[in-house]
């Protein structure tokens, strides 16, 4: 298959805009041990297997318009919707005195870790609107092969996104990174100083 190299249509890229959900799930506790001990009885499973304190997920849908062009077939517009939605914890009763504070920065905290993450999900998908419009396929004019080899781009697209998510957990989750930070200071009642 011969690919050609693609220009950006003279015109801008339609803006679009995420939409954002927070959904929370009940914890239980008073004290910084028992909310993180909760935490981990009820937080989200990620890939089914671990749970973790909180999750960014989303779904991405696309309108596109393919164009034969002659004997090529060319992506002349590609326009997402893009929902994220982050699931975070929230105490199911009232917290009491030090512990409100010190909750109040821990959720701050992790809230700002999952922002990021909604962040990396803007920027992949920008990174395909700048990837997919204006590609065009030669020697197909029936707009099939560059179904294919926009498969292939996003999928590596796609990759570099995860690792990049990847590693910023790792980081952020290593000892001295910020959410081990956040869980130190939860658990041993320093959050909030």
């Amino acid at each position: 298959m011969m690919v050609c190299a693609f220009s950006l249509p003279s015109m801008a890229h339609a803006e679009w805009q995420a939409v954002e959900n927070v959904r929370t799930y009940a914890i239980s506790g008073q004290t910084g041990p028992e909310l993180y001990a909760s935490i981990g009885e009820r937080g989200p499973k990620v890939g089914g297997l671990v749970r973790a304190i909180a999750h960014t997920d989303f779904k991405l849908t696309w309108t596109r318009k393919y164009e034969p062009q002659g004997n090529a077939c060319t992506l002349v517009s590609a326009k997402p919707k893009l929902i994220i939605t982050y699931t975070l914890p929230k105490p199911s009763k009232p917290l009491q005195g030090a512990m409100v504070q010190n909750w109040e920065t821990f959720f701050a905290g992790v809230r700002k870790h999952e922002l990021i993450h909604g962040d990396y999900i803007k920027d992949l998908v920008k990174a395909i609107e700048t990837t997919s419009v204006g590609l065009s396929v030669d020697a197909d004019p029936n707009c099939r092969k560059i179904r294919t080899e926009l498969t292939r781009r996003l999928g590596e697209l796609s990759v570099a996104q995860r690792q990049r998510s990847r590693d910023f957990d790792r980081v952020e989750l290593s000892g001295g990174g910020n959410i081990h930070q956040l869980i130190l200071n939860l658990v041993n009642g320093t959050g909030g100083r």
